[in-house]
């Protein structure tokens, strides 16, 4: 079967690469995804599956604990989901193969050689926007069930292909998915690892802090307390708190990373006048939450990090500073090196690349840990995109990495789900 597969992958070379392509020319930015939600489902009726095309209901998603989107509703931005029932029986096991269609801004277009939504093909590699993170992976995904399909291949248990919209603004696309009762024995989301396996990532969320000093003329500045210089201390303390907490993560799939679970600082914002002294500074910032570590947990470690500042400086014993939590955040989700699927994925991939794969822990969040958490269905983040290029000018991906991708993920497939015919 792999000989099969592989030669499959090999003879429709031609029209994946050219769907992939398709898909790269359509901006699907926040609000946009509409387009390359059509041609999702082209291919998918193409493929003779079970779709269930619908926009999430903004008013049920604002309920529920884990949503956050700038959006409130979501008019023109379908989720898409394609079904390739199994024909069950004994050892049959279902998969959710998750990917989001929606891509971040092209930025300064002065820092791309081409448009950044041309597909445009050089030296084996696809550049545009999205075609790292993560419609590379996509593809990779939906040729692995064409491969099996073409080969006459019949599962036992489903495959439910989620094409989801909102991943990058906190995964309002996936959390739709499982409220419409999508559930899986386990899933896969083939985000841009340079073909590592991520069998645990961390989450994130956006902080604020608001910090106090008192206003005075710049010419007798000595008479007022400067926010700014305030600020320097609060930004001090933060890196200790993340010393801190980085000093407990010893899983060893953080070996090789210098900071598992960042306190990053990325927006100061203060100060109304130059002749005066500032009296109030908004820092912004992300902090990291470990896999198995909860959001709550996290939030409550840095309000009492920060309540701990009067005992730095004794200005902040009379002037506390205030925390806030705001915007986007990412569920953390860990599986276990030893579940079933890990096993299946590993011995795929060495049966195909000959090579032993290199297993980490996620640097940044995913839709895994939705789907690990609130979708009670484990989650494993595989795939070909180069991580160094994702959001960055004149992104890429190598075309043979989406193939190979796709030939592991087809015999994962028959191996997890198990083969009927």
């Amino acid at each position: 079967m792999k000989e099969q597969i592989h030669r499959w992958l090999e003879e429709h070379r031609e029209e994946g690469v050219a769907f992939l392509q398709r898909l790269v020319q359509e901006r699907s930015t926040q609000t946009n995804e509409a387009g390359v939600q059509k041609l999702v489902v082209q291919k998918l009726e193409q493929m003779g599956l079970d779709i269930d095309v619908w926009e999430p209901d903004g008013e049920e998603l604002q309920k529920h604990e884990y949503f956050y989107s700038p959006r409130k509703e979501f008019s023109g931005s379908p989720n898409v989901v394609g079904v390739m029932k199994g024909a069950g029986g004994e050892g049959s096991r279902s998969i959710i193969l998750n990917g989001h269609i929606d891509v971040v801004p092209d930025g300064d277009r002065a820092q791309w050689d081409d448009d950044p939504f041309s597909g445009r093909i050089v030296d084996g590699k696809m550049y545009g926007r999205g075609v790292t993170d993560m419609k590379g992976g996509n593809v990779s995904l939906l040729l692995a069930m064409e491969a099996l399909q073409g080969l006459g291949v019949r599962l036992k248990g489903d495959v439910i292909f989620q094409s989801v919209i909102e991943e990058e603004s906190g995964g309002a696309g996936t959390l739709a998915t499982i409220l419409r009762g999508y559930r899986a024995d386990a899933a896969l989301i083939p985000e841009p690892t340079n073909m590592r396996i991520f069998p645990k990532q961390q989450g994130s969320m956006w902080f604020r802090v608001l910090v106090k000093g008192r206003s005075a003329h710049g010419g007798t500045r000595y008479q007022g307390v400067s926010a700014i210089e305030k600020s320097m201390v609060v930004v001090q303390h933060l890196l200790k708190l993340e010393e801190v907490r980085n000093a407990r993560v010893v899983d060893p799939l953080y070996a090789g990373t210098p900071i598992p679970i960042p306190i990053n600082v990325g927006s100061i914002e203060g100060g109304t006048w130059p002749s005066s002294v500032p009296d109030l500074v908004k820092l912004e910032g992300r902090m990291g939450v470990s896999p198995e570590e909860t959001m709550e947990a996290a939030k409550s470690e840095m309000k009492d990090w920060l309540a701990k500042l009067g005992d730095v400086d004794p200005w902040f014993k009379s002037h506390p500073v205030t925390l806030e939590w705001f915007g986007a955040r990412w569920v953390p989700g860990s599986i276990d090196t030893e579940h079933e699927l890990m096993k299946v994925l590993v011995d795929k991939f060495r049966g195909v690349t000959g090579t032993q794969p290199i297993i980490e822990a996620s640097p940044w969040g995913t839709d895994g840990g939705l789907l690990t958490q609130v979708g009670e269905t484990p989650s494993i983040v595989f795939g070909p995109g180069v991580t160094e290029v994702a959001h960055y000018p004149n992104e890429y991906i190598v075309l043979d990495r989406v193939f190979e991708t796709a030939e592991i993920i087809a015999l994962t497939l028959m191996d997890w789900c198990g083969a009927a015919e």
